[in-house]
């Protein structure tokens, strides 16, 4: 990790060149908010490739560029794209974007991911709002010497989601009349979708969903010391004894079609940050 400052630092700088201002939020736009950054009134876009030691997003649905600028009040800096441990990057790399977003001034982070439900009780299109998550990528972008200037070296990971930002993220589907539930995320490296045993396996364990990304910018943000909250959209049940092949077009798909629900809980929570209810 020791050597992460001098990756963070001229990211940042490329990236304040372009815009000047300090973001309060940072947002990961993974399936089911992939395009979010259309709500956002945009003061500089920023290819990835253009920013020094970014990664580049290869995954279908993940457009690649930083968009800067102003939603719901909120100055923001949104992550149109993300990056996943099997695309082949370290996870030091793949959540780089997350100290840089650190760097520039952030101190909450929305991330947002497609997922398969593994809880019987969960539907297609669903939104679960993140309670925890069971980390099996079997690795993780702290391990190495810590550098106590990004965060220290046995960060607390008792609640590593805000209680207040998942209590009104709840609050925000239920004034609007669609279902959001409260349950633990399975990370899992892919890129295979899981076996109807792995499945079984999950709900043993206690997950209700089971996806791809999102615990490793989770981890970093806490190092980092951000509040969190992460948004999951149910992209396909996944029942063991009955399962069906899944696709990669149906989960695009099904997260496009759950988006507006995704796109009014962060537009209500921006809200709020704006007037001061998460000072």
């Amino acid at each position: 990790m020791l050597e992460l400052a001098a990756k963070i630092g001229p990211a940042a700088e490329a990236i304040q060149s372009k815009w000047s201002q300090q973001p309060h939020v940072g947002i990961i736009l993974g399936s089911g908010l992939g395009n979010y950054a259309s709500q956002v009134t945009e003061e500089a876009s920023i290819d990835y490739g253009e920013i020094p030691n970014f990664p580049k997003s290869t995954v279908m649905g993940h457009k690649g560029r930083l968009v800067c600028g102003q939603c719901a009040g909120v100055p923001v800096v949104v992550m149109a794209g993300r990056f996943h441990r099997y695309e082949g990057y370290a996870y030091q790399d793949l959540t780089l974007p997350v100290r840089v977003m650190k760097q520039l001034g952030i101190d909450t982070l929305i991330v947002s991911n497609a997922s398969g439900g593994v809880n019987p009780k969960y539907e297609s299109g669903d939104i679960m709002v993140l309670d925890d998550h069971i980390n099996l990528m079997f690795g993780s972008p702290l391990i190495g010497i810590n550098d106590d200037n990004l965060g220290p070296r046995f960060p607390d990971l008792c609640r590593p989601y805000d209680k207040q930002l998942n209590d009104r993220a709840l609050e925000i589907a239920r004034q609007n009349n669609f279902v959001a539930h409260l349950g633990v995320y399975a990370a899992l490296t892919g890129p295979t979708y899981e076996t109807r045993s792995e499945y079984r396996m999950l709900r043993t364990l206690g997950a209700d969903v089971a996806g791809m990304s999102t615990v490793p910018e989770v981890l970093v943000a806490i190092h980092a010391g951000l509040r969190v909250l992460a948004l999951s959209v149910v992209t396909n049940v996944c029942k063991p004894d009955t399962l069906d092949k899944t696709e990669g077009q149906e989960v695009v798909d099904a997260a496009a079609g759950a988006e507006p629900k995704m796109t009014t809980i962060v537009n209500g929570i921006l809200s709020d940050i704006a007037g001061g209810q998460f000072a």
